[in-house]
Order: structure tokens, then sequence, then C-alpha cells
């Protein structure tokens, strides 16, 4: 590795130490102590209402720290929402201003969009049956996104092996964080335009799977259509996307990639026959993402409303 990447990438882990210095567990816990509950409380009738609306959610906590850090920016009308990655695809914009209400109206500028998102994709989690962990606190909120960066920064499906270390590397994140982040694709849905190029062209991939997939989505059309990330127990969360890899049913080219004859193979057999083992390395990836480059202290602002800065 150059000395400089070496350094660069010092320079990344160490801004994430002390950013997680500066966040606490306990950060409302005087100021609005009723704001979790509030968050649990809508995530878990959302999730209910729409299983589908979690791995939204925990999505749109990803593409937010990936790109100039956990600070809602990708909340933020146009700018990133309308970059490639997230155009026809994030969702739960509305369950999170629904929060965001509820919470000013109990206590006004005080919890920032960026720590509900954060909580809103752990909380996302739990009401699918995934494990918990101990979000830390204190996040404030960006007054600007960047669409470049979203293009720039967000790994796209068609990723190989070595583009989704560098592109996690970059954010201070392991090859283990990047395979337990990975295993989000337990839940969820993606559109067939995502998954064409596998279906269709690769070979590592089971041939009844496949043709399966290939039933809801054509050669030349049908963009839109939906098929489950995990097609084994697509609502809940659990290890089986690990499975599904092992058996060349992982539904994107950059999940099938995870295990291919290279170097996460071993990982992800370790998460596909310890569900525990997974769930404790997720939940530490989640931390570590969710330390990306917040703002604190003075940096940013408490947005009232989470699509639009304050005025």
């Amino acid at each position: 590795m150059a000395k400089a990447t070496c350094i660069s990438l010092l320079v990344v882990v160490a801004l994430a130490t002390a950013a997680s210095a500066q966040l606490s567990a306990t950060f409302y816990d005087t100021s609005c102590p009723r704001a979790m509950s509030i968050i649990k409380s809508a995530v878990t009738a959302a999730v209910n209402s729409e299983p589908r609306m979690g791995a939204s959610l925990l999505r749109l906590h990803f593409h937010d720290c990936f790109v100039q850090g956990c600070d809602a920016s990708v909340l933020l009308s146009g700018n990133e929402q309308d970059a490639p990655p997230n155009k026809d695809s994030l969702r739960g914009y509305g369950v999170i201003d629904s929060i965001k209400a509820q919470i000013e109206a109990v206590c006004n500028q005080t919890v920032s969009c960026a720590d509900i998102l954060t909580v809103a994709a752990r909380d996302s989690v739990v009401a699918l049956g995934g494990p918990t962990w101990t979000v830390p606190l204190g996040r404030r909120d960006s007054t600007g996104a960047s669409a470049a960066l979203a293009i720039s920064d967000l790994p796209p499906f068609t990723a190989s092996l070595q583009e989704l270390v560098d592109a996690f590397a970059k954010k201070g994140l392991s090859v283990t964080d990047m395979v337990a982040l990975s295993g989000a694709h337990t839940i969820g849905q993606a559109q067939c335009s995502t998954f064409r190029g596998r279906i269709y062209n690769e070979t590592n991939i089971d041939s009844a799977f496949a043709t399966q997939r290939q039933a809801n989505c054509p050669r030349t059309s049908g963009d839109m259509n939906l098929a489950p990330l995990d097609t084994t127990t697509a609502n809940a969360f659990d290890n089986a996307y690990y499975t599904n890899l092992l058996s060349n049913k992982g539904l994107l080219h950059s999940d099938q990639v995870l295990f291919n004859n290279g170097s996460t193979d071993n990982t992800v057999r370790n998460f596909a026959s310890n569900a525990a083992a997974f769930s404790s390395a997720f939940a530490t990836a989640m931390v570590n993402m969710g330390n990306i480059a917040p703002k604190t202290g003075t940096n940013g602002q408490i947005r009232l409303s989470c699509s639009k800065v304050n005025s």
C-alpha cells in the first residue's frame, strides 16, 4: 500500500475515533427523554405496515453516512436525492419527516435529523428480528449536500470485491465491516435494472435461481420490477443472505463477489454457519458506520425540517 494511502487511512480512522468520542448514547437523556421511544414506535408501526420499509430506512442511513458523513445530507430535497445511485430508489423520507414532526412537538430544535435516521436504522433491524445495539448520539445536520459525492462514494451494484473493499476503507471501515454491512441485503428489494446483467450474463449463479428471477425481469423491459435480495426469508433479518451466497444465489453482482473464490469467502462461510457471529459483526459495523464524520459541537445545525436547511 502506498505511503500516502496509509497516512490518509490513518487520518480517516483517527477522525472517526475522535468523532465517536464526542458522541454519547445519553446525549438526549435530559434534553429530550422521549425521543428514542417516539422513533421506535413510529419505525415499528411503519415496518409492521410495510416490512420493506425497514430495509428502506436502513439503506437511507447507509447512503447518508457514505456521502460527507452521517449528517442527514441525503434528506435535503434535490442534490443527493437526484443522483443516479439514489433517484427513484431511495425511500422512507416520509417516515423520517413524520418522526421529526412528532419530536419537534415535544422538543423544539433539539434532536437532529441525522440522529433520527441513525436510530431509525437500528430500530428497523430490530423490528424485523435482527440484533440491537447502543447508538451513540449527538450528530448535527449538514447545511448542504453533494450529488457528486453520492456518485463517487457510494459503491455501485456492479462493484468488484476490490472496489467494495476500497470504498469501505475510504470511510475507515474494515473488510469484515463491509461483509457484515452487505448482510443488510437479508431484507429489502432490488430493481430489475440492478440485477439484469447478473441473471442473464454471469456464470457463477444457480441456474434455477437465474431462471426464476428472469420471469419478472425481462432482458429489455421492466427496469423497476422488484425482487427480494434474500429469496429465502425476504422480510426477516437473519443470516440467510450468506447461505444464499454459498449456493450462488446472490441477487446483485456486488453480493456474489463476496463469495467467489476470493479473500472474503471464509468470512461469508462464518456468517452463514454462525448467526450470532453475523449479528455481533453487524452491530459493530453499524456503530462504526454511524461514526463516519459526524458534525458535532457548533458544526452544522439542528434542522427544523429534515428536507431543508433552516432559513
